[in-house]
């Protein structure tokens, strides 16, 4: 089986199906094809990469929990996600809004991904870190479609649906989002 985006295929429902009977296996394949992704996604929204191991961790306990609450009309990504979501929302809650952006200066580079050796070239870490900046000027809901976007892999339909917001707005919070960042990412150069 191929993973998260052959959800729609009827192997995929059969894995979901046998998750919700309890099955080990099935719960094994859904930790194969969601935990890189919900990994990405938690490190970029929280810049930290032990947060992220834990939160994605915590994902699927609560996955376990509540998969006989899931409704198979709905798409279980979409589903996966806004558990990944409001576990985000709740962290940042709790969390001072300076330790958010003060603590974590210090794991910016690691958050994007970004490897620090010798090997890069300052410029291109002077634009990881720029990048970064920019992306925690965003209000919370503009960054957190972009991220789902670009690293957690969503199609702006999904994120609709995730998000329970029409498309329309999915889109425009996109469009917002990146012409911030171009913008505040061109005046800082």
């Amino acid at each position: 089986m191929s993973g998260p985006r052959s959800e729609i295929s009827e192997d995929w429902a059969a894995v979901v199906r046998r998750a919700k009977c309890l099955d080990a296996a099935a719960f094994e394949e859904i930790v194969d094809a969601y935990s890189g992704r919900l990994y990405g996604f938690f490190q970029r929204m929280l810049g930290g990469r032990e947060e992220a191991e834990d939160l994605v961790q915590e994902v699927f306990v609560r996955v376990v929990k509540a998969i006989a609450e899931y409704r198979e009309e709905g798409r279980f990504e979409a589903w996966l996600f806004r558990i990944a979501g409001n576990l985000v929302r709740d962290r940042l809650r709790r969390e001072p809004r300076e330790s958010t952006l003060g603590e974590r200066e210090g794991n910016r580079q690691e958050a994007l991904g970004i490897r620090t050796d010798a090997c890069l070239s300052l410029e291109r870490r002077e634009d990881a870190d720029r990048l970064q900046k920019c992306l925690t000027k965003l209000p919370s809901v503009e960054r957190e479609v972009i991220l789902m976007r670009h690293y957690g892999e969503l199609s702006f339909a999904e994120i609709a649906e995730y998000t329970a917001a029409p498309l329309g707005t999915v889109l425009a919070r996109a469009h917002r989002g990146l012409a911030k960042l171009r913008q505040w990412m061109e005046s800082t150069t």
